[in-house]
């Protein structure tokens, strides 16, 4: 199972945090968040990561030039769309990016919610499913409802985000089998602040299924 921790902003904890067993970091490409990092200190992070771990840079209705003025600088290997963004805008990342993996969220509060998932089959790589927030894109500490998940089938590989923490991610995993799960303020101190040890017990339970 790939194991995503996001909002990284220093290089030692994601250093720490790749060598616990993380496959996959994200850093936070909107000014806004709080977790916000530039594109030149995401490459002084990634320049000390091994090149085994994924490098997810995440968007949210940014533009185009945007998203390339972020890769000249940010040797990334995955864009996350997490914004409104719709499947032509999509198609056009994946066009212009066919090397990078591309990571859609989708910030689900009912069952409809899922529905326009299917518009997006041709346009992304994998799916990231999050709690929804009136006011937030992500990193809330909201716990998606899984029960909505139950019968959750998608065509392409997907992320379990939302609230997810070392207490709670074996309950989650209990009855969902997502092919990776996405935590940030579950593992944090403080908003892009790392609690090493609570990656490590995250870590440490999810050896109990493997």
């Amino acid at each position: 199972m790939r194991v995503k921790i996001c909002g990284i902003t220093q290089a030692q904890q994601g250093q720490a945090i790749a060598a616990l067993g993380a496959t996959a970091l994200g850093f936070i490409c909107v000014e806004r968040s709080p977790r916000y990092v530039d594109a030149q200190h995401i490459q002084q992070i990634i320049q000390t990561l091994p090149t085994t771990v994924d490098r997810i840079g995440v968007f949210a209705n940014a533009s185009l030039t945007d998203i390339e003025g972020v890769l000249g600088i940010a040797q990334l290997t995955g864009i996350q769309l997490h914004g409104d963004e719709p499947p032509e805008f999509c198609a056009q990342v994946k066009q212009l990016f066919p090397h990078l993996e591309i990571i859609k969220a989708f910030r689900v509060n009912t069952v409809e919610s899922l529905s326009p998932i299917s518009e997006y089959v041709e346009m992304i790589d994998t799916l990231l499913l999050d709690a929804y927030h009136p006011q937030q894109l992500g990193g809330t500490g909201k716990t998606l409802n899984w029960d909505m998940l139950d019968k959750f089938r998608p065509a392409q590989p997907w992320f379990l985000a939302g609230g997810l923490t070392a207490d709670n991610i074996l309950q989650a995993l209990d009855s969902l089998t997502p092919d990776g799960i996405d935590l940030s303020s579950g593992v944090e101190r403080s908003p892009g602040d790392k609690d090493i040890p609570k990656v490590t017990q995250l870590l440490n339970n999810l050896s109990k299924i493997n």
